[in-house]
């Protein structure tokens, strides 16, 4: 093994194998629940979001640690302290959400903003108005009946990448590393195995050779197979994150909607930037057992104090203030440039992608 995949592994080995066990228990002991297929978890269609009119925020997968803000924001009663009433429907990943949101289910989406690059590449005017994640939280793991034959990001020719679905941002992360790695996108397959107890299923029964996965779907999987997972890239970590995208900064989870809905509903959607940068300076000033205690209960899987542990791992990956920098904005675009044909050499206008004005 080079050194280099040495400090790969060596990156999740710093977390504690009995840690991480304990927290898989946990979460596995309520199924770590896939996401829901869309409409299914919401109980009305999309309102207008305006007078006073409830608010439909699509979620990428709502248990997966990244979207915490979202729900917590809700838990902690933040949205209807500022006037909104607010439902949240489960999706089962970025590009799904996404969709539900442009063909008119959903008000709003809490998605990763790469999403409002992509769609201005094809002339739709998608804005993100509240950033949550300072990195995407990806972790590129190979799958055990591979150990030992994978061991780059080269091996992955011809082989298939689980991904939570086509298109969503674990997608381009498998496209960017592949363009990075001077391959063809085409060089490896990608299959879509969701987020949750499907994704941990495929991986765990060999379903695909490699995924790009996100907590607590990593931990879950490594008390499944009782050993850390081979980890081939990891943004987890700031060390991670600046030796994959050369950033300190890569603005992931956010709050986005149509750039016509926002211009018709710009008092709804302050109060929501409002009450997500609530939450992030709660969880900044709380700690990981203050906020398990403010989330559903089957998030927990019956532990809370172990869930802390996780929630004090994401902590480090947050926004404090929900604003987007202008370094990051431009990393995403640079990966979208290299990962999405769609995107390719086509001019963006980044100041229309996002906007700090509601949050301030």
């Amino acid at each position: 093994m080079t050194d280099k995949a040495t400090r790969r592994r060596g990156r999740v080995l710093l977390r504690p194998l009995t840690l991480i066990a304990a927290v898989a228990v946990a979460l596995s002991a309520c199924g770590a629940p896939a996401a829901a297929p869309p409409g299914q978890s919401g109980s009305a269609a999309a309102g207008g979001g305006g007078g006073g009119g409830k608010v439909v925020i699509g979620v990428g997968g709502q248990t997966l640690l990244t979207y915490l803000p979202t729900t917590l924001a809700q838990q902690l009663g933040y949205y209807k302290d500022e006037g909104v009433d607010v439902e949240l429907q489960d999706l089962q990943g970025g590009s799904k959400a996404l969709t539900a949101m442009v063909g008119g289910s959903t008000n709003v989406t809490s998605g990763y903003y790469e999403h409002t690059i992509q769609m201005q590449a094809k002339n739709q005017q998608i804005k993100a108005f509240v950033d949550m994640g300072q990195s995407s939280g990806l972790a590129l793991l190979v799958a055990p009946k591979n150990e030992g034959q994978i061991k780059t990001i080269a091996d992955l020719k011809g082989k298939n990448v689980g991904v939570t679905a086509p298109g969503s941002s674990t997608d381009m992360f498998v496209k960017f590393l592949l363009a990075k790695n001077n391959m063809q996108q085409s060089d490896a397959a990608v299959s879509a195995i969701g987020a949750g107890s499907s994704a941990v299923a495929a991986v765990e029964q060999g379903q695909v050779d490699a995924a790009v996965m996100l907590e607590p779907d990593v931990s879950v999987l490594t008390k499944r197979i009782g050993h850390n997972p081979v980890v081939l890239e990891d943004v987890r970590t700031s060390e991670g994150l600046k030796e994959v995208f050369s950033t300190d900064s890569w603005p992931s989870a956010c709050l986005y909607a149509k750039t016509d809905w926002l211009n018709q509903n710009k008092e709804t959607a302050t109060k929501l930037a409002k009450a997500i940068k609530r939450t992030l300076e709660y969880i900044d000033g709380h700690s990981g057992a203050e906020i398990a205690a403010k989330m559903p209960e089957s998030f927990a899987g019956g532990d809370k104090e172990l869930y802390a542990k996780v929630i004090d791992d994401l902590k480090k990956t947050l926004s404090k203030d929900g604003t987007f920098t202008e370094d990051g904005v431009q990393a995403v675009l640079k990966t979208q440039q290299v990962a999405n044909p769609d995107v390719g050499s086509k001019e963006i206008k980044l100041a229309e992608t996002y906007t700090n004005d509601l949050v301030k």
